[in-house]
């Protein structure tokens, strides 16, 4: 307006001059504007070759990964097929745009370019649309930018003080030891760590045990595109420790025995939309080789250019490309657990994205009382959902530092990779239930579940009680022995009868079988109370049509 008015009040040769120079200005401006080069997403309407691949799924996914679509009756459909090659290199051959990740989930291209040449790719018959992460770009878009500060923290970020100890208290949290007692320790399962890196994985002492098993399977480096995953910021590595880092006698990871792979797609030199994309391809690439668990201890709102910023609003699991791909690995039959964040006590406040997806388990982060920690992000969701889901000890958590040496750290960075052990363990005893079932399960299980908080969502999950449940569910109902569960016991502990048994006689001697400290004659009642008896070992008698049953029982 100024020099709208200086024009119009300046009739001489001086105004002529100020004219040209505004105009040269304005030139320039939007020259430049136009010369910005932006990142976005190109959609494509179709996949040519969909059919083809459905008809030989093994093109598209391992058998593993096929197996466990049967498993759960999860048919196969048009986002297994890859993103159609010939779309592809039509795009890379467009003036101006350089293609730095694809997506089949979302039949889509991460892409830079200018404004104008990235609009114009709407000119091919293949492109349904284009989204720019710059939202005031789109079509109808407006700016996301807010008339408040917003805090721009390094996710990454995490103080560590030496204090050598074990893990005990993180894993007895959520009742893990349980399902370890049982036998349950993650053999079998496969778990997919999408993180920024994971140096010294191949040398510290504390991954000796998963190297010499074999238990690392492979993995990759989205940024770098190369193989090398042992390489990055060293976050990855201490996420990891949570669940497979052992040194005897003073740490175990919360699913020791289960198989790894190790897949980097955050950049630590920056923080840009193209992470995003990169931990969808990640996310596929773990669905195609039959993963059963993913854990991500990243999530996003700020970016380093602030136009892409998100809002509060963007977190209602719709919106960012993260979330939505998050919601397709679900779909494809896998478990995925993610950290809530660290912004409780920033200006941001809530939950990042993916956080925000509504089949993501999101994990908060409490101390090791069970109190919540002031830095762990807030829900709900934009569109009012409970997040996050469950908690587990983050605030001076135990775990294996940079220097490969055992340490406390903080965030929910680690509550997440804990919860994720702990699920793995508890999904290995009951392959059977789907993702959807064993989520729901220990969201019902939660210290909170009747009454959730927005910072503790529904609370800490109670591992022991989901396993007792399940077990319960899956005893035979036909079988001729008695069995008793759960074992190990805390309080109390229930007798299976044999079919066509009406009565039993039961006798609790110590481990030498000398000393009687129970019996009694059982009908109606197989359950019984325990917990005056001292933590240790013992020996159940069971008498039942002539028969009698010994079973050794663990009172913890």
């Amino acid at each position: 307006m100024k020099f709208r008015i200086l024009v119009i009040e300046t009739p001489n040769i001086n105004t002529m001059k100020i004219k040209l120079l505004f105009f040269l200005f304005f030139i320039t401006s939007n020259y430049f504007v136009a010369q910005t080069i932006e990142d976005a997403w190109v959609y494509f309407k179709d996949k040519p070759s969909e059919s083809s691949f459905l008809a030989t799924p093994i093109t598209m996914l391992s058998q593993r990964a096929i197996d466990r679509r049967t498993r759960y009756n999860i048919p196969f459909d048009s986002k297994d097929v890859p993103v159609e090659l010939s779309y592809i290199n039509q795009i890379k051959n467009q003036n101006g745009i350089t293609v730095f990740a694809k997506s089949k989930w979302l039949n889509a291209l991460h892409i830079q370019g200018t404004q104008i040449d990235i609009n114009n790719l709407l000119n091919l018959t293949f492109v349904a649309s284009v989204n720019f992460a710059d939202k005031s770009l789109n079509s109808g878009g407006k700016s996301i930018l807010k008339n408040r500060f917003v805090e721009k923290k390094d996710k990454l970020d995490f103080a560590t003080n030496f204090n050598y100890g074990n893990a005990t208290n993180q894993i007895q949290m959520l009742k893990g030891d349980v399902l370890h007692q049982n036998n349950f320790t993650g053999e079998g399962m496969e778990i997919a760590i999408i993180d920024a890196g994971f140096p010294n994985v191949d040398t510290y002492a504390a991954f000796q045990r998963i190297r010499d098993n074999n238990q690392i399977l492979g993995g990759y480096d989205f940024v770098n595109r190369n193989d090398n995953f042992y390489t990055g910021h060293y976050h990855g590595m201490a996420v990891l420790s949570t669940i497979a880092g052992y040194v005897d006698n003073q740490f175990v990871g919360t699913a020791p025995d289960a198989k790894f792979y190790l897949f980097i797609s955050e950049d630590d030199s920056q923080e840009s939309p193209l992470e995003e994309s990169l931990w969808v391809e990640a996310a596929e690439k773990a669905d195609s080789l039959g993963v059963d668990v993913i854990n991500t201890s990243l999530g996003y709102t700020t970016f380093d250019k602030p136009n892409y910023n998100y809002s509060y609003s963007d977190m209602d699991g719709n919106t960012t490309f993260i979330s939505r791909g998050a919601e397709i690995a679900f779909s494809r039959g896998m478990i995925l657990v993610n950290a809530a964040g660290n912004e409780g006590s920033s200006s941001w406040h809530y939950i990042s994205a993916p956080a925000d997806a509504v089949s993501v388990l999101s994990i908060g982060a409490v101390d090791a009382t069970g109190t919540i920690a002031g830095f762990s992000s807030y829900g709900p969701t934009s569109d009012d959902r409970v997040k996050p889901d469950v908690d587990a000890q983050g605030a001076n958590v135990y775990i294996i530092n940079s220097a490969g040496s055992i340490a406390t750290s903080n965030g929910t960075s680690f509550a997440s990779p804990i919860m994720t052990g702990v699920i793995t363990c508890l999904w290995e005893a009951y392959p059977n239930k789907t993702n959807a079932e064993i989520i729901q399960m220990v969201k019902e299980s939660g210290s909170l579940y009747a009454n959730p908080t927005e910072q503790e969502g529904y609370g800490i999950p109670n591992f022991e009680s989901v396993y007792n449940t399940l077990n319960i569910e899956t005893l035979p109902n036909e079988s001729n022995e008695a069995s008793i569960y759960p074992n190990p016991i805390k309080d109390k502990v229930t007798i299976k009868f044999p079919k066509n048994t009406e009565e039993m006689e039961i006798t609790i001697l110590n481990l030498l079988g000398k000393n009687m400290v129970y019996k009694s004659v059982l009908k109606d009642k197989p359950t019984l109370d325990i917990s005056y008896l001292p933590n240790g070992l013992y020996m159940m008698q069971l008498v039942y049509n002539n028969q009698v049953s010994t079973i050794k029982m663990l009172k913890n």
